[in-house]
């Protein structure tokens, strides 16, 4: 039965309200480095734009359309996420399965997942990682941005109470046919378990999309450099002043430092916002069903 009382119905709306409030906090600094990014350096140096922008103008987003490094450093991030994303799923995949059988069917389960939170407590440290990242030849690949970060502890569990939700009958069912484990696995667990995949599959690109200090840290390079590294590296070192052209030196009123960062910023953040929409039905759905357990 629905509580259709007054205190309920004025808490509903004071709930709505809030939750409309804090989405609109969240989404201020966003619109506001928007703004900067549509406006002139004059009116940014002088502190005019604050929810729209002012004199408006394209100069900066026009300037980025035009500089090869920002595009390499895009398609390096590109790239990072086509081989990410399937590598990490697989590695997720097969450790989640096992996992999620009783102690009956595969003793050494509860030991492997002590060892799995253990991992999500402790790590090697920075120098460690790096020491074994070159010795296995991968300093400078695009490699060195993927195989270290294949595999996630959390994103394991999750798909590991995802696979134990499924009912044992329909694998019972399966080995009588004579199916193999792996068969078992990628033919029945594998579809279905698609939302509890695309809730990984955007954790893992949102994961590579952000990631900055393993492409400092791996890549002698800069030519190699992920979007989020190049960004970094580019607020850092303040030169993208430095890199311009005569001819925009000459345009200095309308584009400057801080509109280039804050139109780069934008930019770099379009991907990851339009994966959500197209994916908000299954997030939803695979963290809910990821929690529940047998």
């Amino acid at each position: 039965m629905i509580d259709r009382s007054p205190a309920r119905k004025v808490f509903r709306v004071v709930n709505a309200v809030f939750l409309v409030a804090m989405a609109l906090l969240c989404l201020l600094p966003m619109y506001h480095v928007l703004c900067l990014s549509f406006s002139k350096s004059t009116a940014v140096l002088a502190g005019k734009v604050t929810l729209w922008p002012v004199e408006f103008t394209t100069k900066s987003y026009e300037y980025i359309m035009g500089k090869e490094a920002y595009w390499r450093a895009m398609g390096m991030s590109f790239l990072r996420i086509a081989l990410g994303v399937p590598v990490s799923m697989l590695c997720i995949i097969l450790a989640a399965y096992p996992l999620s059988k009783t102690k009956k069917e595969f003793p050494a389960q509860p030991a492997l997942i002590w060892f799995f939170l253990f991992t999500m407590l402790f790590s090697g440290g920075m120098i460690p990682a790096y020491m074994v990242v070159r010795n296995t030849g991968l300093i400078n690949s695009i490699w060195a941005l993927i195989l270290p970060c294949a595999m996630n502890t959390y994103d394991t569990l999750l798909l590991m109470n995802f696979f134990k939700a499924i009912p044992s009958d329909i694998e019972e069912s399966a080995r009588i046919d004579g199916a193999s484990q792996l068969r078992i696995l990628f033919q029945i667990y594998v579809p279905l378990s698609l939302p509890a995949m695309a809730t990984l599959a955007v954790f893992i690109v949102v994961g590579h999309w952000n990631s900055w200090f393993d492409g400092m840290l791996y890549m002698n390079s800069e030519s190699k450099y992920p979007l989020q590294t190049y960004l970094q590296a580019s607020l850092a070192t303040n030169n993208n002043v430095r890199l311009m052209t005569k001819q925009l030196a000459m345009q200095r009123n309308a584009i400057s430092d801080r509109t280039l960062r804050s139109a780069e910023i934008f930019i770099a953040a379009v991907p990851v916002l339009l994966i959500y929409p197209f994916l908000q039905r299954y997030f939803i759905s695979g963290m809910t069903l990821g929690g529940v357990k047998e």
